[in-house]
């Protein structure tokens, strides 16, 4: 699994913006705009999934304050994604990893075998600083619980500080 101190998996895939337009999302080539929060969730549309996002929506100034850029991350299509966003004004970007190779590469997948679904995203979230390292792992197998939102952005403010002189 990915932990804190390791290099961010670099990935290219498609990003579903604030105003809806799918463009292609490469992680290495946005480190500017660290710290990076990558928010994976199972599925759009469903109950702890759209209250997650919509968290991290009403929290977006918070995010914001401390220079963070957040990405939700599902295994969901880019058009899915797109009315998943537009429906609950969701005002930051959704990455589509349908070929499942972010939830692989992260070590996140996780399978709803009674429902017949393999390798959705776990819940987790991973902040990544600007020289493209994991300062903050969270992943739970559990996909009711939500994640420690304060926690997400106590961690990317810290990427904010300035460093101290030795």
């Amino acid at each position: 699994m990915v932990s804190v101190g390791d290099d961010a998996p670099d990935f290219t895939a498609p990003l579903t913006d604030i105003d809806g337009d799918i463009e292609s999302f490469t992680l290495s080539e946005n480190l500017d705009d660290a710290p990076l929060v990558l928010a994976f969730f199972p599925a759009a549309f469903t109950g702890t999934c759209t209250t997650e996002m919509c968290t991290f929506r009403d929290q977006m100034a918070n995010f914001e304050d401390v220079g963070a850029t957040v990405y939700g991350i599902s295994i969901d299509t880019p058009f899915t994604l797109t009315e998943f966003a537009e429906r609950n004004g969701l005002n930051f970007g959704l990455i589509s990893d349908t070929n499942r190779e972010l939830v692989d590469a992260y070590d996140v997948a996780m399978d709803f075998a009674s429902l017949g679904v393999n390798r959705v995203a776990k819940r987790a979230v991973f902040v990544v600083d600007g020289d493209g390292e994991i300062t903050y792992a969270w992943v739970s197998d559990d996909p009711g619980v939500e994640p420690d939102y304060e926690a997400v952005e106590a961690a990317a403010g810290k990427l904010e500080e300035p460093s101290e002189a030795a």
